[in-house]
């Protein structure tokens, strides 16, 4: 409906406002580092399956067709409302307040559409019922089984959808296979703005786009503040969570970096080895259990902090051993992985840049503090922060 409503507003095709959010999307989430998916399927590819799918319903006495329209019998589903926990008698009330010409096409006010007659002006595909489009939530179950089969491992979605779309879609799946549609189900929770806690959203006009955010703010920076925050519990997203998020990330950023130049220095292995690997299992295995935990990412990024102050503290020996930095390294590289960070150096400084730095480490020798801190200065003001340890 919002495609169809935009398209006739700004007087262009719907494929061409599915196409503009479509990139939108797209260029976002590679921002994020968000890794695309095997397969990104479209409803205009799949109106055919649709249709099979809906005639299948009707076969069965799920589904029935009035006035070019096709609904769902919910009633006949005896698990529906399951997954929101809400009763049937409490939905046919909210119905039952509805009005409009579609109520009057129904059986039952609490039935849903699943093909909808065309009306004039708007997109539409031919099909039994006569030239019309699929409703929301058919389109999602007939994809979701054409490309990863009669019953999926993993449904997400945010809080907003589980009532009535996810609702729905179990309904619809389920009384075409008879089998279970998702074994396991994972609802994000909402951002909240202001200090009532008052949830983002563009009926409300207070949100932010990605977009927008993404000008301003590093998108790593962003990641990290999204994913370090439990899936299910609101999220405040103001100055002071970003701020934080930029101070972590960059903390963690700085001890890869400093253990990354100590392997130049670093023995090929001591004595002592097993006992520090031993201590790196611990935190790996600290991790996976608060990860285990309905992904707990707040135990997650804890077990990260607690490797990252034992590398701070190996890195001060005098003598280290190549064999710990680099299982450590590499512990640090999984880990942070598993929230879609990476860390490292990402670019080679330029010349320019590299002979400053060259030139404070003379004016340091030399006992020049005064120039060290201007370029030090001068450097910090590019975004480029120097960081003088003992080696």
């Amino acid at each position: 409906d919002r495609i169809i409503n935009q398209a006739i507003e700004e007087g262009v095709s719907t494929k061409e406002i599915e196409d503009k959010y479509i990139d939108a999307f797209t260029e976002d989430t590679a921002k994020l580092n968000v890794k695309p998916a095997c397969v990104h399927p479209r409803v205009i590819d799949h109106i055919d399956e649709i249709i099979e799918f809906v005639e299948v319903l009707i076969e069965k006495g799920y589904a029935y067709e009035s006035q070019g329209d096709v609904y769902y019998r919910t009633r006949r589903f005896e698990k529906y409302g399951q997954l929101s926990n809400k009763s049937l008698d409490e939905l046919e009330v909210g119905a039952s307040q509805r009005t409009g010409d579609e109520q009057n096409k129904k059986e039952d006010p609490i039935d849903f559409a699943l093909w909808k007659a065309a009306k004039e002006g708007e997109v539409s595909w031919e099909s039994p019922w006569g030239a019309g489009r699929p409703g929301w939530h058919i389109e999602c179950s007939v994809m979701a089984s054409k490309h990863l089969g009669e019953t999926i491992d993993i449904h997400a979605g945010g809080q907003d959808l589980e009532f009535p779309h996810h609702e729905n879609e179990i309904a619809q799946s389920e009384a075409k296979t008879g089998e279970t549609f998702a074994n396991y189900w994972m609802h994000n929770a909402y951002l909240t703005v202001g200090e009532s806690g008052e949830k983002m959203s563009k009926s409300l006009k207070n949100f932010v786009t990605a977009h927008e955010l993404m000008e301003e703010v590093d998108p790593e920076v962003v990641r990290f503040a999204l994913a370090t925050t439990h899936y299910r519990h609101p999220m405040p997203f103001n100055e002071t969570i970003l701020q934080d998020a930029k101070s972590n990330l960059s903390k963690l950023k700085a001890s890869f970096n400093n253990v990354t130049f100590r392997l130049d220095t670093a023995v090929e292995s001591l004595e002592d080895d097993e006992e520090y690997l031993k201590e790196l299992a611990q935190i790996k295995e600290q991790f996976e259990k608060g990860m285990d935990d309905d992904f707990n990412t707040a135990n997650g990024i804890t077990a990260v902090y607690s490797l990252v102050k034992w590398l701070n503290a190996y890195i001060e020996k005098n003598t280290v051993s190549k064999t710990v930095l680099t299982a450590a390294l590499d512990l640090l590289k999984l880990l942070m992985g598993v929230f879609g960070l990476e860390l490292g150096e990402k670019e080679v400084l330029d010349e320019e840049i590299e002979t400053l730095i060259n030139e404070r480490n003379e004016a340091r020798k030399n006992r020049d503090f005064k120039r060290s801190d201007e370029i030090r200065d001068s450097l910090k003001a590019q975004g480029i922060i120097l960081e003088d340890t003992s080696q």
